[in-house]
């Protein structure tokens, strides 16, 4: 039993793992929506190592480390290939695995591989920055990842610009970037002698309510909106 509570954190950390690892496969299937599923379960396995490792007060360097590599798969990589096989199939009109012979790896596709490049960048920095317990310097990878895996689900007759290839080059440039730049973002880890009605509780609030509301709303393609909702409050909660 003690062995099964060491290792259980660990084993949905891999969980993730293999979740990033069955997106790439259908990433370069052609299977994009399916892809975007496993990241959306990759996340749910990752928010629960991490809950399960303090309920089983298991927690420990190797958890630590196993849980970045998970990451850099599961919302870094394999967001990365969905969207340069999205990229490249809006460019060429046909699937990059169909055309591997036949078409150079150009810009604009190749600035998806921004995505798993910085995701690196900032998981290695997270395990050394001793500032990041009580909020995050830049934006967390897996809302990185999680924005860009909902894109295949959005509507585009109704968000016409997420086949737009020059504001997908942007968000491509911009996105990743969010993740290595100095600017505080709040968390959701609860300070036990923080007020309730405090600024950055009230502003948590009003996320999860918009949430609710907008994925309730759209399904999975919200998340892209509540993403940028959640930079636009974190930067609110900076100025007041």
């Amino acid at each position: 039993m003690n062995i099964l509570k060491r290792i259980l954190p660990n084993l949905i950390t891999l969980a993730n793992l293999i979740c990033g690892l069955l997106s790439i496969i259908f990433a370069f299937k052609g299977s994009l929506d399916m892809a975007s599923l496993c990241i959306f379960s990759g996340a749910f396995f990752d928010l629960f190592d991490g809950l399960t490792a303090r309920a089983l007060k298991v927690s420990n360097q190797l958890g630590k480390q196993l849980d970045s590599m998970a990451d850099m798969v599961t919302f870094g990589v394999a967001p990365g290939f969905i969207m340069f096989n999205f990229m490249f199939y809006l460019s060429n009109d046909i699937l990059f695995r169909h055309s591997m012979s036949n078409q150079p790896i150009l810009l604009p596709t190749s600035l998806a591989l921004l995505i798993p490049i910085l995701s690196a960048y900032r998981l290695a920095n997270f395990n050394i920055d001793k500032k990041q317990t009580a909020s995050f310097i830049g934006l967390p990878t897996p809302a990185l990842g999680i924005f860009f895996a909902a894109i295949p689900h959005i509507n585009f007759k109704q968000f016409p610009m997420f086949i737009d290839m020059n504001f997908l080059t942007i968000i491509c440039i911009i996105m990743p970037l969010l993740l290595v730049v100095n600017m505080p973002l709040f968390s959701f880890k609860l300070n036990p002698n923080e007020n309730i009605t405090s600024k950055v509780n009230i502003l948590r609030a009003t996320l999860i309510l918009s949430t609710v509301i907008l994925f309730l709303a759209f399904q999975f393609a919200a998340i892209p909106f509540i993403v940028i909702l959640y930079l636009i409050l974190s930067l609110l909660n900076n100025i007041l």
